[in-house]
């Protein structure tokens, strides 16, 4: 019983979020998309992990994806956008990673909890996840949880809005899918 009830606060606390995230992000997202020449991805620890799962839904819908911090990941230049998930916008690797970025004319995402911060102060588009007062401590969920799983959610509905406004078959999608695993 207790696994059940575990699941439910889970799915419970994530709907919440959900439903405290602005509707209009999916769409100012994909025009941020559709403008960039070159998507660059980062985040730290569990919230890189999420922007992994977006890099790889992107690239499945014809973007050209980098995810920061690989030795294969090109320069960022002026006409690319970096997205930074980050739940406190603070982290001092990401700080670094935007000043690099905004110094060569690159565009700034920002996917946070926090209304207000040093990377969303120097960001061109704040898209905060929910709202800051509902990410207080959820027994069970600790140390960002619920920021993550909430951001992995909320991404996956904007790759779904995006994918359903370009008309991309999945067929397309899965042509572009490793096929080396």
């Amino acid at each position: 019983m207790w696994q059940q009830e575990n699941q439910q606060l889970v799915v419970n606390k994530i709907s919440e979020i959900l439903d405290a995230t602005d509707l209009a992000y999916a769409e100012q997202m994909t025009a941020m998309f559709d403008d960039a020449r070159r998507i660059f991805i980062s985040g730290a620890g569990r919230s890189k992990l999420v922007g992994n799962f977006l890099g790889m839904r992107l690239m499945h819908s014809g973007y050209d994806v980098s995810m920061v911090g690989e030795i294969v990941t090109p320069s960022i230049k002026n006409g690319d956008l970096l997205i930074i998930i980050s739940g406190s916008g603070e982290t001092e690797q990401l700080v670094a990673f935007t000043n690099k970025a905004k110094s060569v004319g690159a565009k700034i995402v920002l996917i946070c909890s926090k209304e207000k911060s040093t990377i969303g102060d120097l960001a061109d588009g704040v898209f905060q996840v929910g709202k800051q007062e509902l990410y207080k401590t959820v027994k069970g969920m600790p140390m960002g949880t619920v920021f993550e799983l909430s951001t992995l959610c909320f991404l996956e509905a904007v790759v779904a809005h995006l994918i359903w406004e370009k008309g991309i078959p999945e067929e397309k999608m899965r042509e572009r899918h490793a096929n080396m695993e």
